[in-house]
């Protein structure tokens, strides 16, 4: 139940000739608290209820529990969460031995996108594909929670 990722910037649209899998995504928070964070997501036809935990240090690893529920159960939820919501689409790409997850955002956060690659240990080797930018891994401002407060079109 430990995540371990890393996040990127990304520097060019050539990401998307090389996905395999994208998905529309909408997520809210019923709790966006530094220390936690309970989030809803509609993922395509696919409900989930999430709780992360703070990260460490580096901010590369946290608690993460997920519970898939039906979109008709995410809908219910959604009236309920903190105000503003998240709509963005997100590219699955193989890079080697792994997949990178880009999320492309819209609304407030239209031109910013962020790649996430999944480890199994915080140290481990993965290969960067060119359209790899700036990690910014640990950087809260890029979380999508903090992405409701404070959207990309403010900074």
């Amino acid at each position: 139940m430990i995540e371990i990722e890393r996040k990127f910037l990304v520097t060019s649209l050539g990401f998307k000739s090389e996905a395999h899998k994208k998905t529309r995504i909408i997520q809210a928070y019923l709790n966006s608290h530094p220390e936690r964070s309970v989030r809803i997501r509609i993922k395509g036809n696919q409900g989930v209820l999430t709780v992360k935990g703070k990260g460490n240090a580096s901010g590369t690893s946290r608690f993460e529990w997920e519970k898939e529920i039906t979109v008709a159960e995410a809908e219910s939820l959604l009236p309920l969460c903190e105000k503003g919501s998240i709509h963005k689409t997100r590219y699955e790409i193989p890079v080697g031995n792994h997949i990178f997850e880009v999320d492309e955002f819209y609304d407030d956060n239209q031109g910013l996108i962020i790649a996430e690659v999944e480890l199994s240990e915080e140290n481990e080797f993965f290969e960067k594909p060119l359209w790899l930018g700036k990690e910014v891994t640990g950087d809260a401002k890029y979380y999508n929670s903090k992405l409701i407060a404070i959207p990309f079109c403010e900074w």
